[in-house]
Protein backbone atom coordinates (compact mmCIF):
# COMPACT_ATOMS: atom_id res chain seq x y z
CA UNK A 1 0.00 0.00 0.00
CA UNK A 2 0.98 3.54 -0.78
CA UNK A 3 2.49 5.85 2.03
CA UNK A 4 0.13 8.71 2.04
CA UNK A 5 1.79 12.01 1.40
CA UNK A 6 3.14 13.32 4.40
CA UNK A 7 0.38 16.65 4.50
CA UNK A 8 -2.08 13.68 5.11
CA UNK A 9 -0.09 12.38 7.45
CA UNK A 10 0.03 15.48 9.82
CA UNK A 11 -3.51 16.44 9.33
CA UNK A 12 -4.54 12.67 10.35
CA UNK A 13 -2.29 13.31 13.68
CA UNK A 14 -3.90 16.75 14.30
CA UNK A 15 -7.30 15.16 13.75
CA UNK A 16 -6.47 12.47 15.99
CA UNK A 17 -4.61 14.71 18.89
CA UNK A 18 -7.61 17.71 18.79
CA UNK A 19 -10.12 15.05 18.71
CA UNK A 20 -8.80 13.82 22.02
CA UNK A 21 -10.19 15.09 25.75
CA UNK A 22 -6.53 14.35 27.15
CA UNK A 23 -4.71 16.29 24.53
CA UNK A 24 -7.84 19.05 24.73
CA UNK A 25 -7.26 19.38 28.22
CA UNK A 26 -3.39 19.28 28.34
CA UNK A 27 -3.67 22.17 25.24
CA UNK A 28 -6.09 24.19 27.43
CA UNK A 29 -3.11 24.36 30.57
CA UNK A 30 0.07 24.48 29.07
CA UNK A 31 1.08 28.08 28.61
CA UNK A 32 1.92 27.79 24.53
CA UNK A 33 -1.09 25.96 23.62
CA UNK A 34 -3.41 27.78 25.17
CA UNK A 35 -4.38 30.98 23.57
CA UNK A 36 -4.86 28.84 20.35
CA UNK A 37 -7.22 26.38 22.57
CA UNK A 38 -9.18 29.68 23.81
CA UNK A 39 -9.34 31.15 20.02
CA UNK A 40 -10.49 27.17 18.86
CA UNK A 41 -13.06 27.15 21.74
CA UNK A 42 -14.11 30.89 21.11
CA UNK A 43 -14.99 29.80 17.44
CA UNK A 44 -16.46 26.78 18.01
CA UNK A 45 -19.09 28.37 20.61
CA UNK A 46 -19.54 31.03 17.54
CA UNK A 47 -20.95 28.58 15.77
CA UNK A 48 -23.50 27.14 18.09
CA UNK A 49 -24.72 30.02 19.52
CA UNK A 50 -24.80 31.59 16.07
CA UNK A 51 -28.64 31.41 15.60
CA UNK A 52 -29.09 32.91 18.99
CA UNK A 53 -27.12 36.04 17.62
CA UNK A 54 -28.55 36.52 14.46
CA UNK A 55 -32.09 36.38 16.24
CA UNK A 56 -30.71 39.26 18.87
CA UNK A 57 -29.72 41.07 15.78
CA UNK A 58 -33.49 40.52 14.65
CA UNK A 59 -34.92 41.73 17.84
CA UNK A 60 -32.72 44.98 17.34
CA UNK A 61 -34.19 45.44 14.22
CA UNK A 62 -37.63 44.87 14.37
CA UNK A 63 -37.59 47.29 17.45
CA UNK A 64 -35.92 49.53 15.12
CA UNK A 65 -33.26 50.03 18.14
CA UNK A 66 -30.29 51.36 16.41
CA UNK A 67 -32.76 54.03 14.39
CA UNK A 68 -33.84 54.90 18.06
CA UNK A 69 -29.90 55.40 19.90
CA UNK A 70 -29.16 56.98 16.67
CA UNK A 71 -30.58 60.22 18.29
CA UNK A 72 -27.79 59.55 20.77
CA UNK A 73 -27.52 57.52 24.09
CA UNK A 74 -30.14 56.71 26.15
CA UNK A 75 -31.17 54.88 29.83
CA UNK A 76 -32.33 51.42 29.69
CA UNK A 77 -35.61 53.10 31.60
CA UNK A 78 -35.99 55.22 28.41
CA UNK A 79 -35.30 52.78 25.60
CA UNK A 80 -37.39 50.41 27.57
CA UNK A 81 -40.31 52.64 27.56
CA UNK A 82 -40.02 53.56 23.92
CA UNK A 83 -39.28 50.31 22.42
CA UNK A 84 -42.68 48.64 24.40
CA UNK A 85 -40.41 45.95 26.32
CA UNK A 86 -40.27 45.22 30.04
CA UNK A 87 -37.52 47.09 31.95
CA UNK A 88 -35.90 43.61 32.53
CA UNK A 89 -36.07 42.33 29.13
CA UNK A 90 -34.95 45.84 28.03
CA UNK A 91 -31.77 45.07 30.16
CA UNK A 92 -30.84 41.72 28.70
CA UNK A 93 -31.30 42.56 25.40
CA UNK A 94 -28.92 45.55 25.58
CA UNK A 95 -26.66 43.39 27.22
CA UNK A 96 -26.78 40.39 24.18
CA UNK A 97 -26.50 43.65 21.99
CA UNK A 98 -23.08 44.75 24.17
CA UNK A 99 -21.75 41.45 24.07
CA UNK A 100 -22.05 41.32 19.99
CA UNK A 101 -21.27 45.03 19.62
CA UNK A 102 -24.56 45.98 18.30
CA UNK A 103 -24.78 48.08 21.67
CA UNK A 104 -22.33 50.00 23.74
CA UNK A 105 -22.44 51.28 27.07
CA UNK A 106 -22.02 54.99 27.02
CA UNK A 107 -21.39 55.70 31.10
CA UNK A 108 -23.60 54.73 34.52
CA UNK A 109 -27.04 53.28 32.89
CA UNK A 110 -26.74 54.75 29.24
CA UNK A 111 -26.30 53.35 26.19
CA UNK A 112 -25.25 53.93 22.45
CA UNK A 113 -24.60 52.28 19.46
CA UNK A 114 -21.69 49.92 18.83
CA UNK A 115 -19.45 49.86 16.06
CA UNK A 116 -21.53 47.09 14.27
CA UNK A 117 -24.81 48.42 15.24
CA UNK A 118 -23.99 51.81 13.68
CA UNK A 119 -24.11 50.70 10.06
CA UNK A 120 -27.12 49.42 10.84
CA UNK A 121 -28.63 52.91 10.69
CA UNK A 122 -30.28 53.51 7.77
CA UNK A 123 -29.14 50.62 6.15
CA UNK A 124 -32.79 49.39 5.10
CA UNK A 125 -30.90 46.64 2.70
CA UNK A 126 -29.46 44.71 5.61
CA UNK A 127 -32.39 45.51 8.06
CA UNK A 128 -34.79 43.61 5.30
CA UNK A 129 -32.91 40.76 4.58
CA UNK A 130 -32.77 40.88 8.19
CA UNK A 131 -36.13 40.25 8.82
CA UNK A 132 -36.51 38.06 5.26
CA UNK A 133 -34.44 35.47 7.67
CA UNK A 134 -38.01 34.80 9.41
CA UNK A 135 -38.21 32.55 6.04
CA UNK A 136 -34.72 30.86 5.72
CA UNK A 137 -35.01 30.12 9.26
CA UNK A 138 -38.37 28.20 8.87
CA UNK A 139 -36.61 26.19 5.89
CA UNK A 140 -33.94 25.77 8.02
CA UNK A 141 -35.53 24.10 11.04
CA UNK A 142 -34.92 20.70 9.74
CA UNK A 143 -31.46 20.93 8.23
CA UNK A 144 -31.34 17.01 7.18
CA UNK A 145 -34.72 17.43 5.66
CA UNK A 146 -33.35 20.38 3.26
CA UNK A 147 -29.98 18.30 2.59
CA UNK A 148 -32.28 14.89 1.93
CA UNK A 149 -34.96 16.73 -0.61
CA UNK A 150 -37.45 15.54 2.02
CA UNK A 151 -38.71 19.37 2.73
CA UNK A 152 -41.25 20.24 0.99
CA UNK A 153 -43.16 23.32 2.82
CA UNK A 154 -40.64 25.52 2.09
CA UNK A 155 -41.37 29.49 2.62
CA UNK A 156 -38.19 31.12 0.45
CA UNK A 157 -39.94 28.48 -2.69
CA UNK A 158 -43.44 30.14 -2.02
CA UNK A 159 -41.40 33.95 -1.59
CA UNK A 160 -40.11 34.05 -4.99
CA UNK A 161 -41.92 31.89 -7.53
CA UNK A 162 -41.94 34.43 -10.00
CA UNK A 163 -38.88 32.98 -11.48
CA UNK A 164 -40.91 29.31 -12.55
CA UNK A 165 -44.30 30.73 -12.78
CA UNK A 166 -45.88 29.33 -16.09
CA UNK A 167 -48.96 30.80 -15.35
CA UNK A 168 -47.34 34.63 -15.76
CA UNK A 169 -51.02 36.72 -15.65
CA UNK A 170 -51.89 34.37 -12.53
CA UNK A 171 -48.77 35.98 -10.58
CA UNK A 172 -50.64 37.43 -7.69
CA UNK A 173 -49.90 40.77 -6.58
CA UNK A 174 -48.89 40.41 -3.28
CA UNK A 175 -46.25 38.28 -3.82
CA UNK A 176 -45.04 40.56 -6.69
CA UNK A 177 -45.02 43.48 -4.25
CA UNK A 178 -43.36 41.60 -1.66
CA UNK A 179 -40.42 40.99 -3.68
CA UNK A 180 -40.24 44.35 -5.31
CA UNK A 181 -40.06 45.80 -2.02
CA UNK A 182 -37.25 43.17 -0.94
CA UNK A 183 -35.64 43.90 -4.05
CA UNK A 184 -35.81 47.59 -3.47
CA UNK A 185 -34.16 47.91 -0.12
CA UNK A 186 -31.56 45.51 -0.67
CA UNK A 187 -30.40 46.24 -4.21
CA UNK A 188 -28.43 49.70 -3.31
CA UNK A 189 -26.21 47.00 -1.66
CA UNK A 190 -24.95 45.51 -5.04
CA UNK A 191 -25.84 49.06 -7.30
CA UNK A 192 -23.38 50.96 -5.44
CA UNK A 193 -20.57 48.83 -5.79
CA UNK A 194 -21.15 48.13 -9.28
CA UNK A 195 -21.45 51.79 -10.29
CA UNK A 196 -18.54 52.69 -7.93
CA UNK A 197 -16.55 50.14 -9.51
CA UNK A 198 -17.51 50.05 -13.52
CA UNK A 199 -18.29 53.34 -15.71
CA UNK A 200 -20.97 52.83 -17.52
CA UNK A 201 -21.04 56.58 -18.64
CA UNK A 202 -19.05 55.36 -21.27
CA UNK A 203 -22.21 53.68 -22.81
CA UNK A 204 -24.64 55.09 -24.66
CA UNK A 205 -27.44 52.44 -23.47
CA UNK A 206 -28.32 50.30 -20.54
CA UNK A 207 -30.83 47.10 -20.79
CA UNK A 208 -30.87 46.04 -17.08
CA UNK A 209 -32.43 42.05 -17.68
CA UNK A 210 -34.47 40.97 -14.72
CA UNK A 211 -34.19 44.89 -13.08
CA UNK A 212 -37.44 44.54 -10.66
CA UNK A 213 -38.68 47.43 -9.83
CA UNK A 214 -35.81 49.68 -10.95
CA UNK A 215 -34.26 50.37 -8.35
CA UNK A 216 -30.75 49.69 -9.98
CA UNK A 217 -31.35 51.94 -12.66
CA UNK A 218 -32.25 54.66 -10.42
CA UNK A 219 -28.88 54.30 -9.16
CA UNK A 220 -27.14 53.96 -12.78
CA UNK A 221 -29.03 57.52 -13.73
CA UNK A 222 -27.75 59.40 -11.08
CA UNK A 223 -23.86 58.31 -11.74
CA UNK A 224 -24.69 58.26 -15.62
CA UNK A 225 -26.72 60.70 -16.61
CA UNK A 226 -26.69 61.14 -20.25
CA UNK A 227 -27.14 57.21 -20.27
CA UNK A 228 -30.18 55.91 -21.49
CA UNK A 229 -31.71 53.25 -19.81
CA UNK A 230 -34.18 50.00 -20.72
CA UNK A 231 -35.68 47.36 -18.21
CA UNK A 232 -36.95 44.04 -18.57
CA UNK A 233 -38.69 41.71 -16.52
CA UNK A 234 -42.05 39.99 -15.81
CA UNK A 235 -44.99 42.24 -17.09
CA UNK A 236 -45.92 42.18 -13.70
CA UNK A 237 -43.01 43.17 -12.29
CA UNK A 238 -42.28 45.96 -14.79
CA UNK A 239 -45.41 47.54 -14.45
CA UNK A 240 -44.13 48.29 -10.24
CA UNK A 241 -41.18 49.69 -12.16
CA UNK A 242 -42.65 51.71 -14.85
CA UNK A 243 -44.74 53.47 -12.10
CA UNK A 244 -41.46 53.96 -9.84
CA UNK A 245 -39.26 55.63 -12.53
CA UNK A 246 -42.27 57.51 -13.77
CA UNK A 247 -42.67 59.09 -9.88
CA UNK A 248 -38.45 59.49 -10.01
CA UNK A 249 -38.45 61.35 -13.28
CA UNK A 250 -36.86 59.09 -15.33
CA UNK A 251 -39.91 58.06 -17.97
CA UNK A 252 -38.35 60.56 -20.17
CA UNK A 253 -34.95 58.27 -20.20
CA UNK A 254 -36.03 54.82 -19.19
CA UNK A 255 -38.05 52.21 -21.47
CA UNK A 256 -39.57 49.07 -19.57
CA UNK A 257 -40.75 46.27 -21.30
CA UNK A 258 -42.62 43.36 -19.83
CA UNK A 259 -41.29 39.70 -20.84
CA UNK A 260 -39.82 36.36 -20.00
CA UNK A 261 -36.25 36.13 -21.01
CA UNK A 262 -36.82 32.06 -21.20
CA UNK A 263 -39.72 32.91 -24.14
CA UNK A 264 -39.42 36.44 -25.53
CA UNK A 265 -36.11 38.12 -27.41
CA UNK A 266 -35.02 40.53 -24.95
CA UNK A 267 -35.31 44.37 -26.59
CA UNK A 268 -32.16 45.43 -29.14
CA UNK A 269 -30.35 48.40 -28.81
CA UNK A 270 -28.46 48.65 -26.12
CA UNK A 271 -24.76 48.28 -26.22
CA UNK A 272 -24.52 47.32 -22.50
CA UNK A 273 -26.26 44.81 -20.58
CA UNK A 274 -26.75 44.38 -16.95
CA UNK A 275 -27.39 40.76 -15.25
CA UNK A 276 -27.67 41.55 -11.41
CA UNK A 277 -28.49 38.77 -8.90
CA UNK A 278 -30.20 37.01 -11.60
CA UNK A 279 -27.89 34.37 -12.86
CA UNK A 280 -27.51 32.75 -9.35
CA UNK A 281 -31.05 32.20 -9.08
CA UNK A 282 -30.79 29.55 -11.45
CA UNK A 283 -29.25 25.99 -12.76
CA UNK A 284 -26.87 25.78 -15.29
CA UNK A 285 -29.15 25.08 -18.09
CA UNK A 286 -31.51 27.90 -17.37
CA UNK A 287 -28.50 30.52 -16.67
CA UNK A 288 -26.96 29.46 -20.11
CA UNK A 289 -30.55 30.18 -21.64
CA UNK A 290 -30.33 33.67 -19.63
CA UNK A 291 -27.06 34.40 -21.18
CA UNK A 292 -27.54 33.44 -24.74
CA UNK A 293 -30.76 35.61 -24.69
CA UNK A 294 -28.77 38.92 -23.51
CA UNK A 295 -26.01 37.70 -26.31
CA UNK A 296 -28.55 37.39 -28.78
CA UNK A 297 -29.97 41.29 -27.60
CA UNK A 298 -26.22 43.00 -27.78
CA UNK A 299 -24.54 43.98 -31.06
CA UNK A 300 -21.21 42.46 -31.94
CA UNK A 301 -18.48 44.19 -29.41
CA UNK A 302 -21.52 44.44 -26.99
CA UNK A 303 -20.70 44.53 -23.00
CA UNK A 304 -22.08 42.18 -20.35
CA UNK A 305 -21.94 43.06 -16.82
CA UNK A 306 -22.83 40.12 -14.96
CA UNK A 307 -22.88 41.44 -11.18
CA UNK A 308 -23.72 38.76 -7.83
CA UNK A 309 -22.26 37.04 -5.02
CA UNK A 310 -19.51 35.04 -6.18
CA UNK A 311 -18.00 32.15 -4.43
CA UNK A 312 -14.73 32.24 -3.29
CA UNK A 313 -14.65 35.85 -3.66
CA UNK A 314 -11.24 38.10 -2.30
CA UNK A 315 -11.79 39.34 0.97
CA UNK A 316 -14.14 36.93 2.28
CA UNK A 317 -14.05 34.46 4.92
CA UNK A 318 -15.85 31.86 3.22
CA UNK A 319 -18.61 32.03 5.27
CA UNK A 320 -20.77 33.77 3.19
CA UNK A 321 -20.52 30.64 0.77
CA UNK A 322 -22.15 28.68 3.40
CA UNK A 323 -24.81 31.48 3.57
CA UNK A 324 -25.76 31.99 -0.23
CA UNK A 325 -25.51 28.22 -0.68
CA UNK A 326 -27.77 27.27 1.96
CA UNK A 327 -30.26 30.25 1.15
CA UNK A 328 -30.47 28.87 -2.33
CA UNK A 329 -30.91 25.44 -1.35
CA UNK A 330 -33.68 26.55 0.82
CA UNK A 331 -34.92 28.39 -2.57
CA UNK A 332 -35.21 25.37 -4.48
CA UNK A 333 -33.02 26.37 -7.36
CA UNK A 334 -29.52 28.50 -8.39
CA UNK A 335 -26.54 27.93 -7.07
CA UNK A 336 -23.70 30.24 -5.84
CA UNK A 337 -20.66 29.73 -8.68
CA UNK A 338 -17.33 30.84 -8.90
CA UNK A 339 -15.86 33.86 -10.95
CA UNK A 340 -14.24 30.40 -12.99
CA UNK A 341 -17.62 29.09 -13.42
CA UNK A 342 -19.44 32.22 -14.77
CA UNK A 343 -16.81 32.85 -16.91
CA UNK A 344 -17.14 28.99 -18.89
CA UNK A 345 -20.83 29.73 -18.78
CA UNK A 346 -19.92 32.74 -20.56
CA UNK A 347 -17.95 31.40 -22.90
CA UNK A 348 -20.58 28.85 -24.09
CA UNK A 349 -23.14 31.75 -24.37
CA UNK A 350 -21.20 33.67 -26.63
CA UNK A 351 -19.13 35.83 -24.86
CA UNK A 352 -15.60 36.26 -24.53
CA UNK A 353 -12.75 38.64 -22.80
CA UNK A 354 -14.25 38.10 -19.62
CA UNK A 355 -12.63 39.56 -16.69
CA UNK A 356 -13.04 40.22 -13.18
CA UNK A 357 -13.70 43.88 -12.18
CA UNK A 358 -12.38 44.50 -8.12
CA UNK A 359 -15.07 45.40 -6.08
CA UNK A 360 -15.35 47.51 -2.63
CA UNK A 361 -16.91 44.98 -0.70
CA UNK A 362 -16.80 41.51 -2.36
CA UNK A 363 -18.76 40.30 0.27
CA UNK A 364 -22.16 41.69 -1.02
CA UNK A 365 -20.84 42.00 -4.94
CA UNK A 366 -18.71 40.07 -7.44
CA UNK A 367 -18.91 41.59 -10.58
CA UNK A 368 -17.71 40.26 -14.31
CA UNK A 369 -17.45 42.09 -17.80
CA UNK A 370 -17.74 40.50 -20.90
CA UNK A 371 -18.23 41.26 -24.72
CA UNK A 372 -20.44 39.71 -27.20
CA UNK A 373 -18.79 38.14 -29.92
CA UNK A 374 -19.80 38.29 -34.25
CA UNK A 375 -20.93 34.17 -33.86
CA UNK A 376 -24.19 33.48 -32.21
CA UNK A 377 -24.44 30.81 -30.08
CA UNK A 378 -27.29 28.06 -31.13
CA UNK A 379 -30.34 27.32 -29.15
CA UNK A 380 -31.80 30.66 -27.95
CA UNK A 381 -34.32 32.81 -31.02
CA UNK A 382 -37.13 33.81 -28.46
CA UNK A 383 -40.10 35.47 -29.89
CA UNK A 384 -40.60 38.89 -31.04
CA UNK A 385 -36.61 38.94 -32.17
CA UNK A 386 -37.37 42.68 -33.98
CA UNK A 387 -38.19 44.35 -31.25
CA UNK A 388 -35.87 47.65 -30.90
CA UNK A 389 -35.19 50.12 -27.47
Amino acid sequence: MAQLPWIERWYDLRDRLTASRAFQRWAAAFPLTRPIARRRARELFELVAGFVHSQVLAACVKLRLFDLLAAGPMSSADISRRIGLPLDRTERLLAAAIALRLVQPRGKDRFGLGVLGAPMVGNTGIAAMVEHHDALYFDLRDPLALLQGQSTDRALAGYWPYAEHKGLDALPAERVRAYSALMSASQPLVGDEVVASYDLSRHRCLLDVGGGDGTFLSIVAKAAPDLRLHLFDLPQVASVARQRLLAEGLATRCNVSGGSFFDDALPKGADVASLVRVIFDHPDERALQILKAVHAALPVGGTLLLAEPMAAADGTSGSSDAYFDFYLMAMGRGRLRSPQALMQLLSQAGFDNARVVPTHMPLNTGLILAQATAVKPAGYLGKNPNREV
